[in-house]
């Protein structure tokens, strides 16, 4: 069973959804866990229900300063940065046509800028330590193209991209990368859609929606010592949908 004990996690989108259940998980398991969001009610919140284990810091994964003020505090407060889950995102649903220029740049500046920013500024202090394992969220929609939602693929795509080149890049220093990517998954980013009945269990052999929980055991694993040998990989969690 992955084990993550004394072991400190920073966590972007950390306050709800699927973010949140990374942290549960994660203090369950032993961590540290440092939260980031911009929701500050929920995430003061959830650091209140984690006890001394867990800490939230406001930040905007947009904003260099921020993540440097995130993995400082983090330090100060749990020693070496261990692992980081470039979790936060965003989905606007638009066609190709319709979306706007500001829809599209508000989408990678989140989604793939964000993933940027933050590994950029944990590798120093993973470096310093001499190990590290960064976990970046994708999508099924970064394995196969999806209609309804062009700047979200673009993004999608763009990590695992991103996360392949960081892995070679990195791999000398001990610090491995790995991306996560979730299929349709029961959070709050997707309640409107699922309510809306654009999101259905059609073509997902599983038959069923995600729950968080699913996708945090696959992050916990790469996060975790028992992935020591695994690095620029794809993990896809979605119910078998894109195996078809």
């Amino acid at each position: 069973m992955p084990e993550l004990d004394g072991k400190t996690v920073i966590i972007s989108g950390g306050a709800r959804g699927m973010g949140a259940s990374h942290a549960r998980l994660f203090v369950e398991r032993g961590a540290r866990v440092v939260m980031t969001d911009r929701l500050v009610e929920d995430g003061n919140s959830l650091a209140e229900e984690l006890g001394d284990a867990a800490i939230f810091v406001e930040a905007d994964v947009t904003s260099a300063q921020d993540w440097r003020r995130a993995v400082e505090r983090a330090e100060e407060e749990f020693g070496a940065v261990d692992v980081l889950v470039n979790n936060a995102g965003i989905l606007v649903t638009h066609r190709l046509e319709t979306a706007t220029e500001a829809d599209f740049r508000r989408t990678l500046e989140v989604n793939q800028l964000g993933v940027f920013l933050g590994m950029q500024a944990v590798v120093p202090a993973m470096r310093r330590a001499g190990r590290g394992s960064i976990v970046n969220i994708g999508s099924t929609a970064g394995m196969v193209g999806f209609p309804d939602c062009f700047a979200y693929v673009a993004t999608k795509w763009a990590i695992r991209g991103m996360t392949k080149a960081a892995a070679a890049e990195l791999a000398p220093y001990g610090i491995r990368v790995n991306a996560v990517h979730p299929g349709d998954v029961e959070t709050p980013m997707t309640a409107d859609i699922r309510a809306s009945g654009e999101l259905t269990t059609d073509g997902i052999p599983l038959g069923r929606f995600g729950v968080p929980r699913e996708v945090s055991m696959a992050v916990l694993h790469l996060a975790s010592d028992d992935s020591s040998y695994t690095t620029g990989a794809d993990v896809v969690v979605d119910g078998a949908y894109t195996a078809i």
